[in-house]
């Protein structure tokens, strides 16, 4: 008896998982939305550390290991301390490009440093249940008074660097001051080192680590690897939400120019949309949608969305998709989800290219191919 118990407890559980769906269209295709998990607090960010187990931050600290197939949620031990204030708190996850050989899992947080905050890049392993080998692999300069705009988001090349955010920490001009790392996308090799072709690494007198710079509250970092672009969206003030192509060196402009209005009135921000030496970007988003996260989609199972970029809506609520052409331009733009009623923060891919995402009400779901 003992051990029929579990296994029809099992049976609920799965069918739990697959008991709240529904239809979802995208041009030609249909596609089933299936919840997958609740209570996972605030999930921020999430990756798969193999074919049916996800890693899921929590903003507020914990970091949780999810069985896709049957929803079971198991918190990890040994994670980090973190600030969890405002913005902050346990940010985003990624394994390293070499896990299977290496197993290391890259981690963004904020750490408390004399009762503020910092965006820091650090790794661990992954030891059943318990995360051990820590390091902090750069604690970035970008402490501030306010607890907004950490950032951050990992992406990785097909050259074993690694790319990470970090927002304007609510100081505008940051951006735009390369001795500090706030309002940069910086690029580190795998193990924390510089690169020796980072755009800044022969002045002594810039952080070497930064790789682009005059970036608002960059929440979303995606590497195309069969093009070898890397691409980000950042959140804008009120209007002017921005996709970029990252080059090495470039000044993206905030907050000289910008395509957004301030908060308090109907008056532009900076000192127009365009300047001598500052990128634009290749989509302006206005009104706002708040992209809470970028994923390049690269599956089989959805073929109508491959090379697609895919953005998590926090204030619009809604999965963004936006197609692009050869040379890197936007030709189309569809929103999906827009019923759901919630805010979608981050998105992931699984091994069969079935396209997971979280919200911030605690929920995981996932859009496959309805058969």
């Amino acid at each position: 008896m003992n051990k029929i118990i579990p296994a029809i407890v099992l049976c609920f559980i799965s069918f739990a998982v697959q008991a709240e769906s529904s239809i979802v269209h995208s041009e030609r295709m249909k596609l089933r939305l299936e919840q997958v998990a609740t209570d996972l607090g605030i999930p921020w960010g999430m990756s798969f550390i193999s074919t049916n187990h996800l890693l899921v931050t929590d903003r507020n600290g914990p970091i949780r290991r999810v069985d896709i197939d049957t929803g079971k949620i198991t918190s990890l031990n040994n994670g980090p301390e973190v600030l969890a204030k405002g913005q902050g708190g346990m940010l985003d996850v990624a394994i390293s490009p070499r896990f299977d050989a290496d197993g290391w899992i890259y981690f963004t947080y904020v750490k408390d440093i004399d009762g503020l905050g910092a965006t820091v890049l650090a790794r661990a392993k992954l030891t059943a249940d318990t995360f051990n080998n820590w390091q902090e692999l750069l604690v970035t300069n970008s402490v501030s008074t306010t607890t907004r705009h950490f950032g951050s988001r990992i992406a990785f090349d097909d050259n074993d660097h690694v790319f990470f955010s970090v927002g304007d920490r609510g100081k505008r001009d940051n951006a735009q001051d390369l001795s500090n790392h706030a309002g940069s996308i910086m690029r580190l090799n795998l193990d924390g080192s510089v690169p020796d072709d980072n755009p800044y690494k022969q002045n002594n007198k810039l952080l070497p680590e930064v790789w682009s710079y005059g970036h608002r509250n960059t929440q979303g970092l995606a590497y195309d690897g069969i093009a070898n672009r890397l691409w980000s969206i950042e959140h804008g003030p009120r209007g002017g939400d921005e996709i970029n192509l990252i080059h090495a060196g470039a000044n993206y402009g905030w907050p000289k120019i910008s395509f957004g209005k301030e908060y308090w009135g109907p008056i532009a921000v900076g000192e127009g949309t365009h300047a001598p030496g500052m990128e634009q970007p290749v989509k302006i988003y206005i009104p706002s949608i708040a992209p809470g996260s970028l994923l390049i989609y690269n599956g089989k199972a959805l073929p109508g969305w491959r090379g697609n970029l895919l953005s998590g809506a926090l204030k619009l609520q809604h999965i963004n998709r936006i197609v692009l052409s050869e040379k890197g331009e936007v030709s189309k733009e569809e929103r999906l989800l827009e019923s759901l009623g919630e805010r979608i923060r981050a998105l992931s891919q699984s091994s069969q290219g079935w396209v997971y995402f979280t919200t911030d009400s605690g929920k995981l779901y996932r859009l496959r191919p309805d058969e």
